[in-house]
């Protein structure tokens, strides 16, 4: 195992990690230069579409130094060929836990930070948590190719941050390909190989047992028809081989490997995954829920102790979603345990409304993870869907002394019901350029954040460090902070304890009957501003219908705005030519008693447009 290295690469969205990760598959050779496109290890259309990484992607490298490097040991590593074993990683906040997970199966890190940006508060977010499991951290200031780099500055930043000398930084171009070679030979000589838990147990120990017992962690799994559940596993100890029996530990299932391999970025058999290696085995099971993240595979009846796993994600953000025809019911609850399969922060649960019919109640990592969701519902399976205004987790006591957490804002208590109300808060850390600071301040207050600190990060950029509620951080305050700072800030955030809270229902009445997708939930002191928008929002949407519909915001007992759809307008009298007015009128009565009795027996008719339209901020 002394020659393989196993690694990731952390860094804030738009850094360069992608770019960077292609032009190490083309100086290793992994993937042949006529095959080559941007962004090769996003697998996904969504991924290509947005310049985003949504999903962790390994690849196996093979590398064999040359000379000419100008670095320490060069010359120990020379003619050697190395195994580089990559994990590519998300940079969006919302997809941390699938960082959280590669983190776990590689021993060092790249933490990649943009020339031109500098230090990201998502750096340091990522940053805790490589160095709290021990990794090797590798720095590098990427896109020095840029005119606008501050190479020598940002150098000094990352140098500062982990107390190595300036020499240490390395810097590279993911577009021009300058210093990548350079990049992989610091991450051979600074990056530990992996070694197995029992290479330490004695010496006699050992000799005892032909092959050491096979363990290895899942850290990610994917869902084939054809050859059923696929884990992706890191070896930690002993093999695993074609036709070997192993079982889940917490799963409790027996399976035969049907087959082992490795990522070259795409699957590629082998024979044999070795311990330190990181790769797949084919299961052959089509049970949901046998394999789990973070579960550890061994051999069949074998005693060796679990691996430690990851922690359950919880969710941040919580929505509903129906099929806009019920016939499709079934087919929604298939595609979500299909998304599960790749997306292990994804929870849901079936719920029912009077107005929708059946559906279900889906818990994400944040505003990015539900557009993404809904998105994949909607390209990779063709599913037509309701999406209810996004909320967040409340725990609610009435007067009548029940207290419980309420997830979905219809199932809120009435205003005249509530006791207390308490809500998560959220600790926020922005950096950002000194100059912003009097516009961003404004913005902190208006969304109900009080600021703890405020402290010099660098020359020129501040930390502000503040406690916010995550109801108000989700009320679009990623992009807020980003026009306030024309681009230049960048926010972390993590979870805190219940605080009371001074929240009200807001429900949105179409004709008269509530529409459960856009109730949400706001702040007292702003519920008739909430009202307001909410209704001028959906009268501008929402296309007329024959007769003429009321669309009122309600809250704290009582209407607070309304606003009047007109009925699509005819002129039944067109065809008539000459003859008596008295014509025209008895059809011009007849079409108002019809107008009437359609808006007493009517229902309005809203497409799945207005409601998508209706969750996105403006």
């Amino acid at each position: 195992m002394q020659n393989i290295r196993n690694f990731s690469i952390i860094a804030h969205i738009d850094h360069g990690k992608s770019t960077l990760s292609d032009r190490f598959l083309e100086l290793t050779g992994t993937v042949e230069r006529r095959k080559m496109r941007a962004q090769m290890l996003d697998s996904m259309e969504l991924e290509r579409e947005r310049g985003i990484t949504i999903k962790m992607q390994p690849v196996r490298m093979l590398w064999r130094p040359v000379q000419g490097f100008p670095l320490e040991n060069q010359r120990e590593t020379l003619g050697q060929e190395y195994v580089l074993n990559l994990i590519d990683t998300p940079g969006h906040i919302d997809f941390s836990y699938e960082v959280s997970r590669a983190l776990c199966a590689v021993e060092g890190a790249i933490l990649l930070v943009d020339a031109t940006q500098g230090i990201q508060a998502q750096t340091l977010t990522t940053l805790r948590s490589a160095r709290e499991l021990g990794l090797a951290i590798v720095p590098a200031v990427s896109k020095i190719d840029s005119p606008l780099a501050r190479v020598d500055e940002v150098r000094a930043e990352l140098a500062l941050l982990l107390e190595v000398p300036k020499e240490s930084v390395l810097a590279c171009s993911g577009k021009t390909g300058e210093g990548v070679a350079e990049l992989l030979q610091a991450v051979i000589e600074r990056v530990p190989p992996p070694s197995a838990s029992q290479e330490s147990a004695k010496k006699q120990e050992i000799a005892k047992t032909s092959t050491l017992e096979t363990r290895a962690l899942i850290f990610d799994f994917e869902y084939s028809d054809h050859q059923g559940v696929i884990v992706y596993v890191r070896l930690i100890d002993g093999a695993i081989t074609k036709g070997d029996v192993l079982e889940f530990v917490a799963g409790e299932k027996k399976f035969q490997a049907l087959e082992v391999g490795t990522f070259s970025p795409t699957p590629v058999p082998c024979k044999q995954l070795d311990a330190g290696a990181i790769g797949y085995v084919v299961t052959g099971i089509k049970e949901p829920g046998v394999a789990r993240v973070g579960d550890t595979v061994r051999a069949y009846g074998a005693k060796t102790s679990p691996l430690s796993g990851f922690a359950v994600p919880s969710p941040v953000v919580w929505a509903s979603v129906y099929p806009e025809s019920q016939d499709d019911f079934v087919g929604l609850r298939q595609a979500l345990m299909r998304l599960r399969l790749t997306d292990s922060s994804l929870s849901f649960e079936e719920e029912t409304s009077g107005m929708l019919g059946r559906g279900f109640r889906i818990g994400l990592l944040g505003m990015l993870h539900l557009e993404i969701v809904t998105e994949r519902l909607y390209r990779e399976f063709n599913l037509s869907l309701v999406v209810t205004t996004p909320t967040i987790t409340y725990e609610v006591e009435t007067k009548r002394g029940e207290r419980r957490m309420v997830y979905s804002p219809s199932l809120f208590p009435e205003y005249a019901d509530i006791a207390h109300v308490w809500e998560p808060m959220s600790a926020v850390e922005i950096i950002l350029p000194s100059e912003f600071l009097g516009a961003v301040t404004p913005l902190l207050f208006a969304h109900e954040s009080s600021i703890e600190s405020t402290e010099n990060f660098s020359e020129g950029r501040l930390v502000i460090r503040a406690l916010m509620p995550l109801r108000e951080l989700m009320r679009n305050f990623f992009d807020k902070l980003k026009s306030a700072s024309q681009g230049y800030a960048s926010i972390s955030y993590v979870l805190r304890e219940m605080r009371p809270a001074d929240v009200v229902r807001l429900d949105v009445l179409v004709a008269e009957e509530q529409v459960p997708a856009f109730t949400r939930i706001v702040a007292q002191h702003r519920a008739y501003e909430e009202a307001t928008a909410a209704v001028e929002k959906l009268y501008k949407i929402l296309p007329r219908q024959m007769f003429a519909a009321k669309i009122q915001g309600q809250a704290l007992g009582r209407i607070l705005s309304s606003k009047t759809l007109p009925a699509m307008s005819k002129n039944v009298t067109q065809h008539m030519y000459g003859g008596d007015r008295t014509r025209k009128m008895k059809l011009w009565e007849k079409q108002k008693k019809g107008k009437a009795k359609m808006k007493e027996r009517g229902k309005v008719n809203i497409p799945e447009e207005v409601f998508l339209k209706m969750i996105k901020p403006e």
